[in-house]
């Protein structure tokens, strides 16, 4: 029986052809080697698997047993729509209606990836003014700071609020009981609310004094715009309107879309299109943009507010059909239809859910497969709303700022490697390119210090405009990313235009770190450090020395800067190899490795478990080395499992401990790891990894949680997962070991 199928499966692949290839053009090429090779069915079987056409998992059904249901309000379990470069995040009203009350919970924000604003620079400060020299052994070296003194401090504070991102406007309900006074969040009863990730539409109900309200809520998929329908009496009786109100940017590290500034009416302008159908123009300082809307039936005269507009519809019926549409560019008044555009935005979310991975717990009786799968389901979804844009995201995505609306290229491995390792190709890919644009600012940085190469920072924005900080100027671990991202696309398409198209990128990359290790002549080795601060954020960049991740990380970017000289018929860059042959050794004793080698027997010192235990990372964020034992690790794990200041860690320190633990093999554990009760372990009922009272969401856990996952049903023995589980797996692709 078990022969037949072969020659079954055999008789299927040989009637596949080129043709078919075309189809799914990210595989083309290595549907195409493989072909032409000994184990091309294998290969080849992998791929057509990981399509459509023999797929065994309803991705449908997966996603929709985890539907979000809320049935009272909580100002942290808001709900989002959006398509990766623009996203809206709506109350339990299905609209932003009472934006005070989500304000300290998970806010009602309206970003996109185009949305930036910068406040004029009246005293012109200049970049250099937030330079400090520190005092390396061989050079004094600029550092982009933070700093007490006045005028620098005023400088640097400049340069980290501007650019940020701003909320393009707020869309509420204006609700009238039948005295006709407003309505507060309160007065709302019979609430029911529900978010279908694998659509992408929110359904809110709830009643006004006893009337019904019901709302549809959906983003575009291809467009920057929201399409919404409500259906009640409120509408026919003239007690239902809509405000569209222009949140004024803050210089706060968050910005909850709750700050109103009295000139913002002078920043509108107003053009009706039509009876159903009008723009706004606003133009705040140097930023320009347009909210289109478009109704299925005529408006009454929109009234000006202090912050917007109000307006409702000139209608006897109870339905009420809109769009919005942002954009930096004014639109035409182009034919709106509700129904056909709802219909297209579902079928594409549906087919990006159906080109990636999956995994179905289902046949597992453990309600911690369950919970897994919860958070596995609404983490896509997240991550597909908030960080599928071409740019890197900031760690809070499209739902409201934080760090002032600017990505952390050290999280950059956490929000794009999932899009690798799930299917999701063309996201990673498009992503990837933002090291092109950021390569300029990265090479300044790198010559102002006297390095060879770029030095990729940690706080940018998606032009790769420099920042000032006092711990992101020194943290060093994004440097090796491109590398890691460049090194998996290669594996993964065998290209020889991947090579000549990274090439450039990977060299200079490298051409940094290599220059950045420093010779120690009594050691004789080459160390890093100091100045720098380790992923770990607990030690001084000014003593720090050989970070164990840092080394282990390093080591293998070079090395394999120096395979793709190889592959690309060059000689090996002797002062790499030299430098590969004398780093340091990773820091510990015979027993666990530490995480620094200037701080030596930490398991005992409180001040040195917390925060990231990137010890692990040694193991889990770096490609496996040689360098790493595998039952030194194994009590490196178990002194961290039981000695570490779990309250203080973060987001993604849970799965990465979960990744080591799944190298290990050691499945049991990796899920604990997974599902630790913690505080910044917390998955609130909207799929949001929460952190504290100032960072209640938090990206990068998701996308560690996906990795963790990915790697696991992934993990080579076949033993990813408890041996009492049954889990189904199809799509994944592998991960650079």
């Amino acid at each position: 029986m078990v022969f037949r199928k072969k020659i079954l499966k055999r008789k299927l692949l040989l009637s596949l052809n080129v043709d078919l290839c075309l189809i799914y053009r990210d595989h083309f090429l290595n549907c195409y080697f493989t072909m032409h090779k000994q184990r091309s069915i294998f290969i080849l079987l992998l791929f057509i698997c990981s399509t459509s056409i023999c797929q065994t998992i309803s991705r449908k059904a997966v996603f929709e047993r985890h539907q979000v249901q809320l049935n009272h309000r909580d100002s942290l379990n808001s709900l989002s729509v959006g398509n990766g470069s623009f996203a809206m995040t709506v109350d339990i009203t299905g609209l932003q209606t009472f934006p005070d009350y989500y304000q300290k919970g998970i806010p009602l924000g309206t970003l996109s990836d185009w949305g930036w604003h910068s406040f004029p620079n009246t005293v012109g400060y200049d970049f250099s003014e937030t330079l400090r020299w520190e005092n390396a052994p061989e050079r004094k070296i600029p550092y982009a700071v933070q700093s007490k003194n006045a005028r620098q401090a005023a400088a640097s504070n400049y340069f980290r609020q501007n650019p940020h991102r701003i909320h393009l406007a707020q869309l509420g309900w204006i609700l009238h009981d039948t005295q006709n006074n407003p309505v507060a969040i309160s007065d709302l009863k019979n609430i029911q609310q529900t978010l279908n990730p694998y659509t992408g539409v929110i359904f809110s109900s709830f009643t006004v004094d006893q009337t019904k309200v019901t709302v549809e809520t959906l983003a575009l998929q291809e467009e920057d715009a929201v399409l919404v329908k409500v259906k009640s009496e409120l509408i026919s009786r003239g007690s239902l309107g809509v405000k569209l109100n222009f949140p004024y940017p803050t210089d706060e590290f968050l910005d909850e879309a709750t700050h109103y500034n009295a000139q913002e009416s002078k920043r509108l302008q107003l053009k009706t299109l039509s009876a159903t159908s009008f723009s706004i123009q606003r133009q705040l300082d140097r930023t320009l943009y347009f909210s289109h809307f478009q109704s299925s039936t005529a408006l009454l005269p929109l009234e000006k507010k202090p912050f917007g507009y109000a307006f409702f519809p000139d209608s006897s019926e109870d339905t009420w059909e809109f769009k919005i549409a942002y954009a930096p560019q004014e639109k035409t008044n182009e034919t709106f239809d509700y129904a056909q555009e709802k219909s297209t935005s579902i079928a594409q979310l549906s087919r990006y859910w159906e080109r990636g991975a999956i995994l179905d717990f289902s046949a597992t009786q453990d309600p911690q497969a369950f919970e897994l799968e919860r958070r596995m389901v609404l983490s896509r979804y997240l991550r597909k709303v908030n960080c599928s844009a071409p740019n890197p995201p900031q760690e809070t995505g499209l739902t409201f700022n934080s760090w002032y609306g600017k990505p952390h290229i050290e999280m950059h491995w956490w929000h794009l490697l999932p899009f690798a390792l799930w299917g999701n190709t063309t996201v990673f890919e498009e992503q990837l390119e933002w090291y092109f644009t950021a390569f300029d600012g990265a090479k300044r940085i790198a010559a102002r210090q006297g390095y060879k190469g770029v030095r990729w920072q940690k706080m940018t924005d998606i032009w790769g405009g420099e920042t000032a900080s006092s711990v992101g100027s020194y943290l060093i671990w994004q440097q090796p990313h491109l590398l890691y991202f460049a090194e998996w696309l290669y594996r993964q398409k065998k290209d020889a235009e991947i090579l000549s198209k990274y090439q450039y990128l990977v060299e200079e990359t490298a051409a940094f770190m290599a220059d950045y290790l420093r010779y120690d002549s009594t050691t004789k080795r080459y160390n890093l450090g100091p100045f720098l601060i380790p992923s770990q954020e607990s030690y001084p960049s000014s003593t720090t020395l050989n970070p164990a991740f840092e080394l282990t990380y390093w080591k293998w970017g070079l090395e394999t800067a120096q395979l793709w000289r190889e592959r690309l018929g060059q000689k090996r860059n002797p002062e790499w190899d030299n430098k590969l042959e004398k780093m340091a050794p990773l820091p510990g004793d015979e027993h666990v490795y530490w995480a620094v080698e200037s701080a030596p027997y930490p398991y005992d010192d409180p001040e040195q478990l917390r925060d990231h235990p990137s010890v692990l990372a040694t193991y889990s964020i770096a490609p496996l080395s040689r360098d790493v034992h595998t039952e030194k690790m194994k009590n490196t794990l178990e002194r961290v499992e039981t000695n570490w200041r779990w309250d203080t860690s973060w987001g993604w320190d849970f799965p990465m401990a979960a990744m080591t633990a799944t190298r290990l093999q050691l499945p049991e554990k990796a899920v604990t790891f997974l599902l630790k009760k913690q505080i910044k372990n917390t998955y609130l009922k909207n799929g949001h990894n929460f952190q504290d009272d100032r960072l209640r969401l938090y990206l990068p856990g998701n996308g560690g949680l996906l990795i963790a996952l990915a790697r696991m049903a992934t993990q080579s023995d076949g033993n990813g997962f408890p041996k009492s589980w049954s889990v189904q797996s199809e799509g994944f692709l592998p991960d650079i070991h």
